[in-house]
């Protein structure tokens, strides 16, 4: 059973944390397969203590017959030595008889030295002398010899079976012991390594996505760097042609006049109104008239861009007019302007320009949001009015998106 013991452990080698000694970091890889390998050994560590525990409950149960049956040889124990005794009072009471009479005292000499002086009445002494005449005292003797000699053998099987059976017992109990002890120290080990395997998991996972989020900036980096090569070049383009074509200078208006203020814009599509009105093309936008500018960006504005100025001049003196979206500025804060002067060069952007009347702050606030005319689509009146404006100094209007427009103009607004 020992040797039986020691192979089966010997099989199942050391455990599988030993594998750590090897070359290298651990890996996911490594980890996984270090976690099969251990898993298995812990199957057929079970299998092995279920085995231990088969043979330990057999043992026990031979162990249990063993007793029992110890406990039978001790009860016909007790019997044969109540035989021993009947037998040896029986020879006590032939030898005492021989004594007292003398009789057949040189034949049985060696059976009453076995046995002291002792009374007894001369009819049983009779009785018995009889009995040793009738040759049953060495019947008596042998019988007593015969019941040592089976009493002996039984008491010493019994007890080499009973030794054997507990020393079985012992030593199942110790194997169990040692392959529950091994059990248990690689169950520490598989969850040490799964451990270790969920940490070499979320590192990868962070990895992976710190290198997504490089992947996505440096995308987006790209694409503002195409957006902004896209945009110098048509800006490029757009001065290339204006320089093959040059806009056709409008005569100069005398004060208190306003001019088309859209005059050299070069593929000029008229759009929606809305807060002011929408156009597109290219080439440099005019003042209407005369004013000094107040403003030229605002975040808050696509593009960037919101050149507001005051009229000083005409029919709409001390109003606000704006100009904004794709557009590069090309005038500053406090400039004296008329409506010679360039405020900016309209690029082809994905705005295009607003133009319209703002608020007297000239903090990027429309007037139409002043009077809370727009909702985001809807044409306002007050971006009628400036299209009525453009319209009378001959440049096309906007397109209406509702009729009538949003809203009412305040009492005394110049009309066109």
């Amino acid at each position: 059973m020992v040797a039986l013991l020691g192979a089966l452990f010997t099989s199942v080698g050391p455990l599988a944390g030993t594998a750590s000694a090897g070359t290298g970091s651990p890996t996911i890889q490594s980890d996984q397969a270090q976690a099969s390998q251990i898993e298995q050994q812990i199957i057929n560590q079970g299998t092995n203590i279920q085995n231990l525990v088969s043979r330990s409950d057999l043992a026990q149960a031979t162990e249990t017959a063993d007793q029992a049956r110890v406990a039978a040889d001790a009860a016909k124990l007790a019997a044969d030595r109540q035989h021993q005794a009947q037998a040896m009072a029986q020879l006590r009471r032939v030898a005492i008889h021989a004594y007292v009479t003398q009789a057949g005292l040189a034949a049985h000499t060696p059976v009453v030295s076995m046995f002291g002086a002792a009374n007894a009445t001369a009819e049983i002494s009779r009785k018995e002398y009889s009995d040793v005449a009738a040759g049953n005292l060495t019947v008596a003797v042998a019988n007593l010899r015969t019941a040592r000699n089976a009493t002996q053998a039984v008491q010493t099987a019994d007890q080499n079976a009973t030794n054997q059976a507990q020393s079985e017992v012992t030593t199942l109990a110790a194997d169990r012991r040692t392959a529950q002890a091994a059990l248990n120290s690689e169950q520490a080990m598989l969850s040490q390594v799964k451990s270790n395997l969920q940490t070499l998991l979320a590192a990868a996972a962070q990895q992976a996505a710190a290198q997504q989020r490089a992947a996505e900036q440096a995308l987006a980096a790209q694409q503002q760097a195409a957006q902004a090569a896209l945009l110098a070049q048509q800006l490029a383009q757009q001065q290339a042609r204006q320089q093959a074509q040059p806009p056709t200078p409008a005569p100069t208006p005398g004060p208190g006049s306003y001019s088309n203020p859209l005059r050299g814009i070069s593929g000029l599509t008229p759009e929606r109104i809305d807060q002011g009105v929408d156009y597109s093309g290219y080439g440099p936008m005019y003042a209407i008239g005369d004013g000094v500018v107040l403003s030229t960006v605002n975040t808050g504005w696509p593009g960037g861009t919101f050149i507001a100025y005051r009229l000083t001049d005409g029919p709409g003196a001390g109003l606000v007019v704006y100009v904004g979206e794709d557009l590069n500025p090309a005038v500053s804060v406090g400039q004296q302007v008329t409506s010679a002067t360039v405020l900016g060069t309209l690029y082809e952007g994905p705005n295009g320009i607003e133009t319209g009347w703002a608020d007297p702050s000239a903090d990027g606030v429309t007037m139409a949001r002043d009077y809370g005319q727009f909702s985001g689509t809807n044409s306002t009146a007050f971006g009628a009015n400036f299209s009525q404006l453009l319209q009378s100094v001959g440049a096309p209007g906007g397109v209406l998106q509702n009729t009538p427009p949003t809203g009412t103009l305040p009492p005394g607004w110049p009309q066109w």
